[in-house]
């Protein structure tokens, strides 16, 4: 549970150096008297997290790449920021005693084990990883249950969710409402897609996010990991969640409860207020960041997504209903699609046909353990790449 603190909040930032992570340190920056930066960690961008690390003075960083460990060392060791390398050390420094929440904001698979081992240490997780709960989310909701510690949305959507659902805990559900944006093509034809560029994917209309992430809302697959993400998040099974295409990103999720009310959340499309919610929760903290004008936001509207033409998002429903290991096939397979698509080696139309073919043919594992959903990713990625490449 998080407990109302006097003094600030100690917070570790993993992937400090990427999209989330700056704006976390925005937010920190923002309210020095409750929060100090304690862990910085960043996989390849050492000289990023050197500035933030003189700027912020925590008390250790972890560079991700071992080649790098030297470079980073040499200009934090003189201030007294212990520096570590390597996978292991991201692994272990999320159990520091001084460290009081986790903000996971690697991107992909990557975030799974630091997540379960923050959670095994007791300490609190602001979860901007949505591949964490889509390849693990019955190991690690159910260690978050074992060890009483607190998984705190920082997707915009589930945020929205987990802020509608304050003083309702005791109200049954009857269906979530998941916004989408729909990325830059929501009204495009399959035919106009098929020559989609990488700078055409890159260009979402609404949020300024990482590569990964943006590719992922132009095809809706982020929405389909949100769908997977939520269905563990708040106990709900894929029937009672529901994606609407709402291109304005201003009502940023809704909850129906069983007398057939609606909550909804909404808000400017700015990342820092899920950010900020997520750390100092369950205080509401000020800001001056720009409010919603409804003067000038005149229309809001709402559309179901065109799963046909963005099979993506279908694909994430069939592997919730299915479980098991095949989501964290489903979410290996993506990884390796967008990566490929961005190095212009596959098509935008063809993300969707890897992820379908490694779900067909990767061997599914009903309750899979950690060891067990690591050995999936591997072969999956692995397989993902022979297709591609064949």
């Amino acid at each position: 549970m998080i407990k109302q603190e006097t003094s600030p909040r100690r917070i570790a930032v993993l992937g400090s150096t990427g999209s989330i992570g700056k704006q976390t340190l925005e937010v920190i920056r923002k309210h020095p008297d409750h929060f100090t930066l304690e862990v910085l960690t960043a996989n390849h961008n050492a000289d990023l997290l050197i500035a933030q690390a003189l700027e912020h003075k925590p008390n250790a960083v972890v560079i991700g790449d071992e080649i790098l460990y030297n470079h980073v060392n040499a200009a934090l060791s003189p201030h007294f920021i212990k520096v570590y390398a390597g996978q292991k050390s991201l692994y272990q420094v999320v159990e520091m005693e001084t460290i009081d929440l986790v903000m996971v904001a690697l991107v992909g698979f990557a975030g799974l084990q630091p997540t379960i081992n923050a959670i095994k240490s007791g300490k609190p997780v602001a979860l901007a990883n949505k591949e964490t709960l889509v390849a693990g989310g019955e190991l690690v909701t159910k260690l978050a249950a074992q060890h009483n510690v607190a998984l705190l949305p920082v997707d915009s959507e589930h945020s929205a969710i987990f802020q509608c659902l304050a003083g309702e805990f005791h109200n049954p559900i009857e269906k979530i409402y998941l916004t989408a944006s729909g990325g830059p093509f929501h009204e495009y034809t399959p035919d106009m897609l098929a020559n989609i560029g990488i700078a055409d994917a890159l260009n979402h209309p609404n949020w300024q996010m990482g590569n990964k992430i943006t590719i992922d809302c132009a095809t809706l697959m982020n929405k389909g990991l949100e769908v997977i993400e939520a269905s563990w998040l708040f106990n709900l099974p894929g029937s009672s969640i529901e994606v609407l295409v709402h291109p304005q990103s201003i009502v940023h999720s809704m909850v129906q409860f069983r007398d057939g009310s609606l909550k909804a959340q909404l808000g400017m499309p700015d990342m820092r207020l899920p950010i900020q919610y997520a750390l100092g929760y369950p205080a509401r903290l000020s800001n001056t960041w720009a409010r919603l004008d409804f003067s000038r936001q005149t229309q809001l509207t709402f559309a179901p997504p065109d799963m046909e033409t963005f099979p993506c998002l279908s694909l994430a429903y069939r592997a919730l209903q299915k479980g098991g290991n095949i989501p964290c096939i489903m979410n290996a397979a993506n990884e390796v699609a967008v990566d490929a698509f961005l190095a212009s080696e596959t098509g935008f139309l063809q993300i969707a046909d890897i992820i379908e073919h490694a779900m067909l043919n990767i061997t599914w594992i009903n309750k899979p353990d950690l060891a067990q959903l690591i050995e999936t990713d591997a072969e999956t990625r692995k397989f993902a790449k022979q297709y591609i490449h064949r």
